[in-house]
This record gives C-alpha cells, structure tokens and sequence, in this order.
C-alpha cells in the first residue's frame, strides 16, 4: 500500500536537494561569469544556445529569457546544427553551449565548424575540466553536489542549477542594459505588462462618425436618439467650431426623468454636464482607466489641444482589450 508520509518525505527531500545545490551555485558567480557576460554585451548578433536531451530543454528556456530581456538569442538543436542548421550561425554570433558533462558529443563535433568561423563560445557546464570546457572563451560552471534522483542519474539538481545560472545571466545583463519596463512590455505585446504601456487612447477610441456628438443647439430627442444609435450610452455636445461644450450621459438622463423634464421639449445645452471630464489621444489607456474609476464614470470624450472631439470611449472597450 502506498505510503503517503513517504511521498510527502521524497518530495520535500528532493526540493532540499535542489535549494542545496542553488545556494552552493551562488560561489560559482565569479570572474568566469563576469567574463561570460562581457561577450554577451560584446556581440554584435545574437546568443545562441546549444544543448542536448535536458540540457536542450533548458536551452530553450534560457534562449527565451534572453530574448525577452534585451538580448537576441534563439535555440539551436546541435543534432539538428550538423545536418544543415549551422547556417543558421552567423560569425557576429555567440554560441552558449549547456553540457553538465562537458563531452556531449552533438556539441563537440560542431565546436571545430564555430571555432573556424570566429564565433565565440560560452559553457554552461558541470564539468570545467571537459572538452567543451577547455575550447569555450569563458566557463560558467553549474556543478552540483549530487542529482535529485535517488540514483544520482536523472538530471535534476543539475537542470535546476543551469537554468538559475541562464536566469543570473539573463537578469544581469538585462540590468546592464537598463533595460526599461517599456522595453520590455515591446516584447510582449499580447501580455497584460504589454497592454498597459503600449495601448495608447487613440488605438481604442471611437473615432470619426462614431463618435456621437450633436450640436449645443439640438434638441434633448435628438440627442437621445444620438446616443441610441451610438451605443456608447453618452453624447459630446459641441459648439459650431467642433469644441467640446458639455456631454450628456445615460445617468444625466435618469436624472432628468427623476426631474419630470420633458424630453421632447427641452434643448440638449439646458441639461448637459458642463465642463465634463476628458482625455487625450495619447495617453496610455491604462492610465485613463484608472481616471475613469477614480471618478466613478463609464465613458469619457477625446478632445485634441483645441477641446475638439476627437474620438470616444467607454469602460467597455477598455475591458475587450483586456487592459484590465
């Protein structure tokens, strides 16, 4: 019968092992390291990251990483390097070879090829002694005390400190460059970081005849049927020259019939909110959704320097855009 203290045990013993072999990772960050990071920041194309089986998986991780934070990097399959995919490695480039061992033998038999071309070379390995060790320009080494695995065999601890090394690399660089929370939302635009600082008013606003608007000189009906047709349950109200004078809105229409005002009777410009609150077309939509909240409203117009209507929006369109 399976014992569930026993997992329980197994399962804590082997993140044990793995923070061990994290915390023993922190005294290898040293010159060699440095050193790695300087031809990283030195490349003029892109890091490439090479790596087999595991290795291989955890190169992609890293790959990804460094791309998203600044620096070009993309994932190689050294397998796949020796049939064609070498053409893919430019002399401008620098390889990031992941081997615990340091003898994985995909990697060492495409290490003469880049080694002709000029590319420089950084290990992430286990092993600082080895083969790819002893070719690469600068060593990070990621050994670890011993493996998760009760057979010391399934790489596990070893993985674990490999991508912490990627992640150290990644991160330092990444700070090295300044890398801004801008820059970094421009590589993931479709990510909530990305909306809120690359969606600007004018990219979802209501524009042109869309817009309901209707002159100071209307009549309440017509401005009622303005914002039926419009749907976004409010209406600009304007003066000859296009300027904003007043907005009438779903709740000022409430309100009027909490009044007993005729609607049929009385003129747009008698009822309107006057002075109503407004944003610009190049304000960050994440920033006008919090002005919409603070003040408790569901829509807001777009006016440009002269207070003219420019476009229009609605808590709505900011929620399908998912900026919220």
């Amino acid at each position: 019968m399976n014992d569930p203290a026993s997992f329980e045990s197994l399962g804590r013993e082997t993140i044990e092992i793995e923070a061990e072999a994290l915390r023993a990772l922190a005294g290898r960050v040293d010159a060699s390291f440095a050193r790695a990071c300087e031809l990283m920041l030195a490349t003029q194309g892109r890091v490439v990251v090479v790596g087999m089986g595991k290795s291989g998986h955890i190169g992609g991780k890293i790959a990804a990483t460094l791309a998203s934070t600044g620096t070009p990097a993309f994932f190689v399959h050294p397998g796949e390097a020796s049939h064609g995919d070498l053409g893919m490695i430019t002399p401008a480039d620098l390889v990031l070879a992941i081997s615990n061992s340091g003898e994985t033998d995909e990697i060492l038999l495409i290490l003469p090829i880049i080694k002709r071309m000029g590319v420089r070379l950084v290990a992430l390995t286990g092993n600082p002694g080895s083969t790819l060790a002893r070719q690469a320009d600068a060593v990070v080494c990621c050994a670890v005390a011993k493996e998760a695995c009760p057979l010391n065999l399934a790489p596990t601890a070893s993985t674990t400190a490999t991508l912490a090394m990627g992640d150290a690399l990644a991160v330092a660089l990444l700070k090295y460059r300044g890398l801004t929370r801008e820059d970094f939302a421009r590589a993931h635009p479709a990510g909530t970081l990305g909306r809120r600082l690359l969606l600007y008013v004018r990219d979802v606003m209501h524009t042109g005849d869309d817009i309901p608007a209707v002159p100071a000189s209307a009549s309440l009906q017509e401005a009622l049927l303005e914002m039926t047709s419009k749907g976004l349950g409010m209406t600009a109200v304007t003066d000859a020259g296009g300027r904003l004078v007043g907005v009438l809105t779903d709740g000022d229409l409430r309100r009027l019939l909490q009044r007993n005002v005729d609607v049929y009777r009385a003129r747009v410009a008698d009822v309107m909110t006057r002075n109503p609150r407004t944003t610009t077309a190049d304000r960050l939509a994440a920033e006008t959704i919090e002005l919409m909240r603070a003040q408790r409203i569901n829509g807001l117009l777009v006016v440009d320097e002269q207070e003219r209507v420019v476009g229009a929006l609605n808590m709505h369109d900011l929620l399908r855009r998912r900026i919220v």
